[in-house]
């Protein structure tokens, strides 16, 4: 199709705010125990595409569980479909710790506040504008466009995506790329100098739970086989230790294009390349790849005894750990010997890490859509440190890219937004998003 001349309606640009803010005020908080219900959140999208006259339909794996997946058609039936998916579930947040209540919801001086501001009700309400604007227009895009708003990615994603994957492939059927969260947002590395990273891999999940058995008795007493002593020497050495560095192919074209961004001459496949060395040269904008350089395990939670006066037979430590393309043999045989023979390591939950070519049409098109709205940005490919659904959909041959494009003044700081304290995100970056993923979509 030819590139739609006419961009979003002014419609589009205030429904963007009304459902980032609608969408937040829905309590859909997942603490990873099951009680989560998105089914309000759900309908709440359902019937916004319902009167756009795009058809959702809902699907439920655990009973209050619900995703929403609908089906844009294209105008050219032989072209690969293109997958949008977002979450509708958030990470707990405690009102006592915020400016705002965290579910009001609230629009104060041109920002939005709330949980889910930027992780990620934000990308659910602009790919509703965008859509919704479309069918105002009369507009269709070339490709298919499949709309996916998922649940429980905030956990185990085993009532969202995993089983949207596992049970409902024929949804997603001639999807072969996608788009979701964490990508194209506005980072401001020193005064003049705007990047926007676009997600091209993602570290795999490898949340471990470790066990020490040793022998219970009184707490008064001399004991050489104290379960928490254990553990807890298992845990400290987790917590201590210096992962080698593995330069993956997106990490290398991530340093590639920052080194020369900063006047820096590399080869990122020089063996004697020092990456500490190069990480500090590039300042701040260091952050965007310093977490996916190497492995990593961070201990993150105890659990041991039950009475101060009795030492407990078995301690419980779980650990959270990332690792990077090719370098899971690595991480467990590290693991085995970090815990030592005294404390027994499993997969709590474990998903697989992603690559995503940097060299392909599709990233192209992801560059050029950012560079029409911000001509003096520059756009570079990164690893998340974390994951998406995007894992989960890859069971079904469907490459993943973060995009999800915001424009955010300097001195707000995205990351620190995300499952922090006073998430939000200014009125002004959703209307960049939605300027950016209409034209990205029609173009792709």
């Amino acid at each position: 199709m030819a590139e739609e001349v006419r961009g979003p309606d002014t419609t589009a640009l205030d429904e963007v705010v009304t459902f980032t803010s609608e969408l937040i005020r829905i309590d859909t908080t997942n603490r990873g125990d099951g009680e989560c219900r998105e089914r309000p959140a759900a309908e709440y999208v359902a019937e916004r595409l319902a009167a756009a006259g795009i058809e959702p339909t809902l699907l439920e794996r655990t009973p209050g569980r619900t995703n929403v997946v609908a089906r844009i058609r294209g105008t050219d039936p032989s072209a690969d479909a293109l997958l949008v998916h977002g979450h509708l579930d958030v990470v707990p947040a405690d009102p006592a710790e915020w400016t705002v209540h965290p579910f009001s919801g609230e629009v104060r001086d041109g920002v939005v506040w709330g949980r889910g501001a930027v992780d990620m009700k934000n990308m659910d309400a602009m790919v509703l504008a965008v859509v919704r604007s479309w069918a105002r227009q009369g507009v269709r895009p070339r490709r298919d466009i499949v709309l996916a708003f998922t649940a429980d990615e905030e956990a185990s994603a085993a009532d969202g995506s995993g089983f949207l994957a596992d049970r409902h492939a024929a949804l997603f059927a001639g999807c072969t790329e996608g788009i979701s969260e964490s990508g194209a947002f506005s980072f401001h590395p020193q005064p003049g100098t705007t990047l926007y990273p676009i997600a091209a891999g993602e570290r795999g999940t490898a949340w471990l739970k470790l066990t020490a058995h040793g022998r219970a008795g009184h707490g008064s007493k001399v004991n050489t086989a104290n379960a928490v002593t254990r553990l807890a020497s298992a845990v400290a050495r987790i917590g201590a230790h210096t992962w080698p560095v593995r330069l993956t192919t997106t990490v290398r074209a991530a340093l590639t294009e920052l080194a020369a961004l900063y006047g820096i001459d590399i080869d990122t496949n020089d063996r004697d390349l020092d990456v500490e060395l190069l990480l500090d040269k590039l300042g701040p904008a260091a952050a965007l790849v310093e977490a996916t350089v190497r492995n990593s395990a961070n201990p993150t939670m105890l659990k041991a005894g039950y009475k101060v006066n009795v030492i407990p037979g078995q301690a419980v430590a779980y650990i959270d750990g990332r690792t990077l393309p090719g370098g899971e043999e690595e991480f467990a045989t590290t693991m085995d010997t970090l815990t030592g023979p005294d404390v027994e390591w499993e997969y709590h939950h474990r998903e697989v890490s992603l690559e995503a070519p940097v060299d392909s049409p599709t990233f192209a098109k992801l560059r050029a859509a950012v560079e029409r709205f911000d001509p003096d940005g520059h756009v570079v490919p990164f690893t998340m440190s974390g994951g998406t659904d995007a894992k989960q959909f890859s069971r079904l041959g469907i490459t993943g890219y973060g995009f999800s494009p915001l424009r955010l003044p300097p001195g707000l700081d995205y990351g620190a937004l995300f499952h922090g304290v006073d998430e939000r995100v200014p009125v002004d970056a959703l209307h960049f998003g939605v300027r950016v993923l209409d034209h990205y979509l029609k173009s792709a």
